[in-house]
């Protein structure tokens, strides 16, 4: 009995086999948009007006100049 299930079986698999066929899907192309002939060059538009022009800043004081010394801040230690 275990060699007719196992012959069945095996008949059963070739045979859905067989009837595997492969589908070709083909893509169809993407359109190219041709463009036309040119049409008539329109109108040309107006001018814009021309923008404000700020005004000038003033200048600032005049520092008094140091003694060329550096100082050098030391950063604080992280509590650990």
């Amino acid at each position: 009995m275990n060699h007719t299930l196992l012959i069945s079986a095996l008949l059963a698999t070739l045979s859905l086999a067989a009837c595997d066929k492969s589908t070709d899907v083909t893509v169809p192309a993407t359109p190219v948009a041709v463009p036309g002939p040119a049409g008539p060059q329109g109108e040309t538009g107006s001018q814009g007006a021309t923008g404000y022009q700020g005004e000038t800043g003033s200048q600032g004081a005049t520092g008094e100049t140091g003694d060329k010394t550096t100082v050098i801040v030391v950063p604080a230690e992280e509590a650990k």
